[in-house]
């Protein structure tokens, strides 16, 4: 199993989740965050002062999905949250050791 964390632009949440629910991904957790990479950021005027927004409002997808599908689902999101410019994020992918689903106390692949 492998736990797959993207780091996309929010704009982009809902053609990634469609792409997602197309080939049978059925559950994520989304978080909003903040954060900055090479884009470092940019310069805003707000009420005629100019100040920095270091961080840049982001949305991270947590999917817990099968090894075997792990590739299919890299390239969806790859693929639906491109923009080609600075900025579009990062995947993550890491090895996931286990899981439990509470309500019914089945493990691992059975629980996803």
């Amino acid at each position: 199993m492998k736990l797959i964390i993207a780091i996309i632009k929010p704009f982009k949440l809902e053609e990634v989740k469609a792409a997602l629910a197309d080939i049978g991904i059925e559950g994520m957790t989304v978080t909003e965050v903040k954060g900055f990479g090479r884009q470092k950021g940019h310069t805003e005027i707000y009420r005629g002062s100019e100040y920095t927004v270091d961080f840049l409002p982001k949305v991270k997808l947590e999917i817990a999905v099968d090894s075997a599908v792990a590739e299919k689902v890299l390239e969806t999101i790859s693929t639906a949250a491109h923009t080609g410019k600075i900025g579009d994020g990062k995947l993550f992918v890491l090895p996931l050791e286990s899981v439990v689903r509470i309500r019914t106390g089945e493990r691992n692949g059975e629980a996803l």
